[in-house]
């Protein structure tokens, strides 16, 4: 702690009133003894051993100078990292998992019996994605889901609530899994509906995965028709997501775009590079091996150097078409998928 100054004054002032107390003492003795005979003067005020002493007309004395100490370092809050350690995706890792939504097996397998059970199981069941990499788990919750009539907001779907997604993003933290937040839109915009969860992308392990299949035009319905997006409006949402990512401090998010179709997403050209983004393309066919190959194929002419590549299987579809893929011929892609989901 360093010196303050009205010590130095205390001390100052202590000295005077001693000085004084003395000379006073020592004109009291004078009047009281007064001397005989010529004129001498007093004699000087005696000090105590040790101390020095101040003449009435030299000044007052000079404080010390106070000690410098040095304060303690500021502490650093470390930054915020993904659940498995540092703040990039690619090319450290790949991502692999499950979707779903609670009580919903039509919308995958995740959200079946207990989710922290299934959790556990899909952790171990997604290792064999490593070769090279580390497998960061991705938890894909269905969290907008498009719906067979217009429903209250007339947007033709339904959002889950927070109680859902909660307890999605605390299963996903126990098993250090990222939690991807999928939008199936119905005739709402993506970016509202991904705005509406803006709370939770503040977060730094949740992400954000785009089903335009299930964008519908005005005057379409919901499985009668495919829906479809364009280049410009998934780069509007990887715009949002990397503002957020910038003012937050936050690791790299994934962003992912399930394509079934070429014409689902259309002018891909138009989505660019956004610092804090990795923009995701998941291949989304159904069918044997063969199928699913050629679409992959098909819809990978349609190259952005922005984008990464993402495959998805489905345990239910793909197997009426004969054996599921295996790892090590997803694995086996050109390119070889960054991302594999689940269904």
């Amino acid at each position: 702690m360093t010196g303050d100054p009205s010590d130095a004054m205390h001390v100052t002032l202590t000295r005077r009133s001693a000085l004084g107390l003395a000379l006073g003492t020592v004109a009291l003795a004078g009047c009281a003894f007064p001397q005989q005979g010529g004129g001498r003067s007093p004699a000087s005020p005696k000090t105590s051993a040790g101390a020095t002493t101040h003449h009435p007309h030299s000044g007052p004395p000079r404080p010390s100078s106070p000690t410098p100490t040095t304060q303690p370092p500021t502490p650093t809050v470390p930054p915020l990292e993904l659940p498995l350690g540092g703040r990039e995706l690619f090319p450290h890792y790949r991502l692999a998992g499950w979707c779903g939504a609670p009580s919903a097996r039509t919308l995958g397998e995740l959200g079946l019996g207990n989710l922290d059970d299934k959790a556990g199981e899909m952790v171990r069941d997604v290792g064999s994605y490593a070769d090279g990499r580390t497998v960061l788990p991705v938890m894909e919750l269905i969290a907008v889901v498009v719906q067979g009539s217009p429903g209250d907001s007339g947007l033709w779907r339904s959002r889950q609530p927070d109680s859902v997604v909660g307890r999605w993003l605390q299963v996903a933290r126990d098993h250090k899994a990222l939690l991807l937040l999928n939008i199936q839109p119905g005739r709402a915009t993506f970016l509202d509906e991904v705005k509406a969860f803006g709370k939770y992308l503040r977060e730094p392990d949740v992400g954000v995965a785009l089903d335009p299949e299930w964008a519908m035009s005005p005057g379409q319905v919901p499985g009668r028709a495919y829906g479809h997006t364009d280049g410009k409006t998934i780069d509007g949402v990887a715009r949002y997501l990397a503002s957020i990512v910038k003012a937050k401090h936050l690791p790299e998010k994934a962003l992912v775009y399930h394509q079934v179709a070429r014409t689902v997403v259309r002018t891909p050209a138009a989505i660019g590079r956004h610092d804090g983004v990795q923009i995701i393309r998941s291949v989304d066919g159904i069918g044997s091996r063969a199928e699913k190959t050629s679409t992959w194929k098909w819809i990978g002419q349609q190259h952005n150097p922005a984008v990464r590549p993402g495959f998805k299987l489905f345990f239910g579809e793909d197997r009426k078409h004969g054996p599921m893929m295996t790892p090590s011929q997803v694995l086996a892609l050109t390119p070889r998928p960054d991302y594999v989901m689940y269904e």
